[in-house]
């Protein structure tokens, strides 16, 4: 049996707006429509999609905070909204724009009140807490009051208040918004390391794909509340025809430049933007352009993560 099971999920909501008078239409939105998927112990998988597409009610629904509309979630075994104490002991979660700890105090006192409501026993907590405090690098603000954490420390403090309690699964809904790069490398080499030493299996929901391309070797993709995708990140790719973008600044002024494996989309000056497969290398191309036009710069940017999905679904 699979630690995360979900069949045939369906969530609607209802909406009620003010018609004439006072009179009010009624209308339903499907949130989540007819979603199947399963997850292995000690899996890493990226759920993604556009805004609006589902995830976070998904989320909510493996948790337990919603109940399903029609279909039928297990997770660890327990129904999610029927066993859902039993369930918290057993999962962690972190809600990018929503924090778990408390605003007005030290994020030390927030640790141990998350201590007395998971029950942890003493000596694992002490142990939890120092290998989540040297590997996030919160040190230095254990006395800090949660209000005066920069939005980078607070997320860490998230994170390490997330898995105190030592959950199997661990829910991650868009946990390096906001985030700086370097704290962005640094959430996700400690999500790297708490899943190979741990075996912790976690949920992803972004919209970097460059958190996913980190972290994930599978990929769920959603949209309009249905699923559409369901493989490896290259296999979504190509499935969605996406690009990659080398842009190249040239020392000086050239006509549009022409290598093997990439086409020039557009020409500003001395600086150039080539595009190529987003499955491909591009170490070939840059090293094409280099060995044949004077570089100044050049840098990748990945394909909108967003753009894959609309390209996918249209397709």
């Amino acid at each position: 049996m699979s630690l995360i099971e979900v069949e045939h999920l369906a969530r609607t909501f209802v909406l009620r707006r003010r018609a004439r008078g006072l009179a009010r239409e009624r209308s339903e939105v499907r949130a989540v429509d007819d979603v199947s998927f399963s997850v292995e112990a000690g899996e890493m998988v990226g759920y993604i999609g556009p805004n609006g597409a589902g995830k976070s009610t998904t989320i909510k629904v493996l948790t337990g905070i919603l109940v399903p509309t029609s279909g039928r979630v297990e997770v660890a075994g327990l129904d999610p909204s029927r066993r859902r104490t039993e369930l918290a002991r057993r999962i962690g979660v972190v809600f990018g724009q929503r924090s778990t700890l408390w605003w007005d105090l030290p994020l030390r006192d927030s640790f141990e009140l998350l201590q007395k409501i998971y029950r942890v026993p003493p000596d694992r907590y002490r142990r939890n807490l120092a290998e989540f405090v040297d590997l996030l690098e919160l040190g230095t603000l254990l006395e800090t009051p949660v209000r005066q954490l920069s939005l980078g420390q607070r997320m860490r403090g998230d994170i390490a208040a997330a898995l105190l309690h030592d959950p199997e699964i661990v829910y991650l809904d868009e946990p390096t918004i906001g985030l700086d790069v370097v704290s962005k490398g640094r959430l996700r080499e400690f999500l790297r390391t708490l899943n190979t030493e741990r075996g912790t299996t976690l949920l992803l929901t972004t919209h970097d794909l460059q958190d996913i391309e980190a972290l994930c070797r599978r990929v769920i993709v959603i949209d309009h509340g249905t699923k559409v995708f369901d493989g490896d990140l290259d296999d979504l790719h190509r499935q969605g025809g996406s690009t990659r973008t080398l842009v190249v600044d040239l020392v000086d002024e050239a006509p549009p430049i022409e290598v093997p494996g990439a086409v020039t989309r557009r020409v500003d000056g001395p600086r150039q933007w080539l595009s190529f497969p987003a499955d491909a290398s591009a170490a070939p191309v840059v090293a094409a352009v280099a060995a044949s036009y004077d570089v100044a710069d050049l840098s990748v940017q990945e394909p909108d993560i967003e753009d894959v999905i609309r390209q996918l679904y249209s397709r």
